[in-house]
């Protein structure tokens, strides 16, 4: 299964990765990577994620904040980093337990196959998964197409592109064990590569969508990934690395990935756009996290809402000592409300 595809974005977008936003346009969006990035048998996928759940809940720690309003997970092949986004989807379980009014999940997630400079809705009716099809919500699309700066992705983009998907099996798991199958509905969006006052302004835009307590937030990312096969293999210099006690190329992945984590818990956009300057790390859904950030930042200011942003898991797909290996890092996060 696929640990992960980082690649350089670079087919332009053009009318071929978009669709009419009129309903003939809607169609159903296939399990693409099923039997290959996870299973296609429902019982075999079934238990493959209940075991996730249980291992992560063994060793959650219990939060004595608020409810849960959105979570980052990972997105590559199940066996990679399927242990990890169980820990985001806990939270997901646990604000559906304690708030019966979510009635939409919205996956901002990024582009890895086609060069976007804006930001794209699932042209999809329904999405398909092993376990259970999930209905898209097309009240909260309309609502965000009616601003004129939203496109509709088409069926092949939709499909190609598995940072959205990775999401949907785990969704499907959820809505299973805590409610009705048609009780909710998915929203996704395609984040494309878009320039920091562009992640600023759509997190203004949508803001106010993801304050509403019927929404529930999913950012899909995966972080470092290290190889020559990504074109990324820094390494410490001398004093960074007796300064911060790195040994060992896996550590020094670590201490890069938390210098970004820790600004995503501060919520920091801009300090997180200079972090990327700095380092240059390949966190492939940065700008999913970079609009998400900025809609967290403008809800504070306008006193709409308060998050809480903490990291619950770090993992890495294997430990790199040379620059000849390769790796990816899997973080999650959960955000919850909070009154101060």
């Amino acid at each position: 299964m696929g640990q992960s595809h980082y690649k350089p974005q670079n087919v332009a977008a053009d009318s071929t990765s978009m669709s009419s936003s009129s309903p003939s346009s809607r169609y159903s969006r296939r399990a693409y990577h099923a039997g290959s990035w996870y299973d296609s048998d429902k019982l075999a996928l079934d238990a493959t994620l209940s075991k996730f759940f249980a291992d992560a809940a063994q060793n959650q720690r219990p939060s004595v904040l608020g409810i849960p309003r959105a979570c980052i997970c990972p997105h590559a092949g199940f066996s990679y980093s399927g242990p990890t986004a169980a820990y985001s989807y806990l939270a997901l379980k646990e604000a559906l337990e304690r708030n019966p009014s979510i009635r939409t999940i919205v996956v901002l997630h990024p582009s890895h196959h086609v060069f976007l400079e804006s930001l794209l809705i699932s042209g999809a009716s329904t999405i398909e998964t092993p376990l259970m099809n999930l209905a898209v919500d097309d009240v909260l699309r309309e609502k965000l197409l009616s601003t004129g700066k939203f496109d509709l992705m088409n069926q092949r983009v939709d499909e190609r592109e598995h940072s959205g998907e990775m999401q949907y099996p785990f969704l499907a798991k959820i809505f299973m064990s805590v409610c009705s199958q048609e009780q909710i509905k998915v929203l996704p969006i395609m984040v494309g590569s878009i320039r920091a006052n562009k992640e600023e302004s759509y997190g203004k835009l949508i803001a106010p969508y993801l304050a509403d307590e019927s929404v529930f937030t999913v950012i899909s990312s995966d972080f470092c990934h290290y190889g020559s096969r990504f074109s990324y293999t820094p390494r410490p210099n001398p004093s960074e690395a007796s300064e911060h006690g790195i040994n060992e190329l896996f550590e020094y992945i670590e201490y890069i990935d938390r210098k970004g984590m820790d600004l995503i818990e501060l919520q920091r956009p801009g300090a997180f756009a200079d972090y990327f300057r700095e380092y240059s790390n390949t966190i492939c859904g940065r700008h999913p996290i970079a609009v998400w950030l900025n809609c967290v930042v403008a809800n504070s200011e306008n006193g709409i809402e308060k998050l809480d942003v903490r990291f619950v898991r770090y993992a890495q797909s294997s430990r790199v000592r040379s620059s000849n290996d390769s790796s990816v890092s899997y973080a999650s996060a959960v955000a919850r409300a909070t009154s101060n």
